[in-house]
């Protein structure tokens, strides 16, 4: 399998500290069993055991192509970074209220909360998207958010996030968005975007199309 090494050297001398299985998003998960299969390294069966559940459901939901990822519009506009909840990625208007974000299940939206409770579901449902300020990987919004294949963005504690004002502010700049202003989110990494980024749908080619 494909691993994460640390280890030192000392006095001309090479020290292994640590060695386990490293993390992957889907996209890597797919290229590099296929390119260990080619290499001679396990077998196909092997290769597809090491799949988890999670790489499929990456690939298979909206995300920024790697020329968005790698576009100065995306990477420019970083505003902040949390933690990655749920797959995919999302794009639409911020929205704080989760009452609001049912009745206008019509529009694209980014439900935005400080912290969700099971009171918010409807709106979690009703959003392509979820972005918290607070909670980790397994908090409710980003349980409920990957069992519904929804893409979620947690823990930002770079936002501050005043609902009442139904503002968000970026602690670090201090760039303030505003209820209908349109964010993106990407749940694989747990990237904020503040403008727009096109998204695409999930393509049979490449590694994923090989497995």
């Amino acid at each position: 399998d494909m691993q994460d090494v640390e280890f030192t050297v000392e006095n001309g001398k090479l020290w292994m500290l640590q060695c386990r299985s490293g993390k992957r998003t889907g996209q890597a998960a797919f290229a590099i069993a296929v390119n260990m299969v080619k290499e001679g390294l396990t077998t196909k069966e092997d290769a597809l055991m090491k799949m988890e559940t999670d790489h499929v459901k990456q690939v298979l939901h909206p995300a920024f192509s790697n020329e968005e990822l790698a576009s100065d519009r995306y990477r420019n506009n970083v505003v902040a970074i949390g933690l990655a909840g749920g797959p995919g990625a999302a794009v639409g208007k911020i929205i704080f209220d989760t009452k609001e974000a049912e009745a206008r299940s019509a529009e694209k939206l980014i439900l935005v909360r400080e912290v969700t409770s099971p009171e918010d579901v409807g709106g979690m449902w009703a959003s392509q998207g979820v972005l918290t300020a607070r909670g980790g990987i397994t908090s409710h919004a980003a349980v409920v958010a990957r069992g519904w294949g929804k893409p979620c963005v947690c823990g930002c504690e770079e936002l501050l996030i005043d609902e009442k004002a139904k503002t968000m502010t970026i602690r670090s700049s201090g760039k303030i968005f505003k209820e209908g202003d349109v964010i993106s989110i990407n749940g694989n990494t747990g990237e904020v975007i503040g403008v727009e980024i096109e998204t695409s749908s999930a393509l049979v080619e490449g590694s994923f199309g090989i497995v």
